[in-house]
């Protein structure tokens, strides 16, 4: 063996883009010397050449950040969207001015991301851009500042749970699950519902027969006042006396 050499790594392959050490120095020789990136640039290449093979999602700026921390990509977060993209596809996610800001997968097909108007688009899978580059624009809409609001009133508590001093609005419009997680929610779910499938069963059986009964006694009663009384043997013979 005379050589061993890596000679590809994702989309790059050694018969493109391959600069030596000594274009490096140039490069900065020329930059120092002339105050022109040009040359730097050239072999200088940005993070997102090695994604231009996967499909893209702009995103809004506002949602940026809240991916940053790991949050899914939501539909009022998607700005566009490629043609194509299919359901468990890897895909990036991408800033309107071409910054790549995460690789995903995508939990949508096109079809669907352009008829819904809610949903998870795609989950974070490998978040390239650092925390904080865009600004912070989550809890800041309409339901969140009214929340931040009783907070600070002291009518909800610290938690933002309610209390005592709730307003009976802020209560009707509060959706309380229960305890465990989603696998209790969704068991309870499943559980639920068989229930009162059955007592519903049981409970139509029950009027039926009620039905049923109160139809025979009326029809039994009707044919004993319709049919004459039958004369006994007995009164039979005292007559004839």
């Amino acid at each position: 063996m005379q050589e061993l050499r890596r000679v590809r790594s994702g989309i790059l392959g050694e018969k493109e883009n391959m600069v030596t050490m000594h274009d490096i120095m140039d490069g900065q020789w020329v930059y120092d010397n002339f105050a022109s990136e040009e040359y730097l640039r050239r072999i200088i290449m940005p993070l997102e050449v090695l994604l231009t093979s996967y499909k893209r999602l702009v995103v809004k700026d506002s949602a940026v950040n809240a991916i940053c921390y790991g949050a899914k990509l939501m539909i009022p977060g998607l700005l566009r969207f490629e043609n194509g993209i299919v359901n468990g596809e890897e895909v990036v996610l991408m800033t309107t001015k071409g910054e790549a800001i995460a690789l995903g997968i995508a939990e949508m097909t096109t079809a669907v991301m352009a008829t819904c108007d809610h949903g998870v688009v795609a989950k974070i899978k490998r978040v390239v851009m650092d925390r904080d580059t865009y600004p912070r624009k989550w809890g800041l809409g309409p339901k969140a500042s009214m929340k931040k609001k009783l907070i600070a009133e002291g009518k909800l508590d610290k938690h933002g749970k309610p209390n005592d001093k709730t307003p009976a609005e802020w209560n009707r419009n509060l959706v309380v699950l229960p305890t465990g997680g989603d696998a209790v929610i969704a068991g309870q779910a499943a559980v639920s519902d068989p229930v009162k499938a059955v007592v519903a069963v049981v409970e139509e059986k029950k009027e039926d027969k009620d039905g049923e009964d109160g139809e025979d006694r009326k029809r039994k009663l009707d044919e004993t006042t319709d049919s004459p009384a039958p004369v006994t043997a007995k009164k039979a013979k005292v007559e004839e006396v």
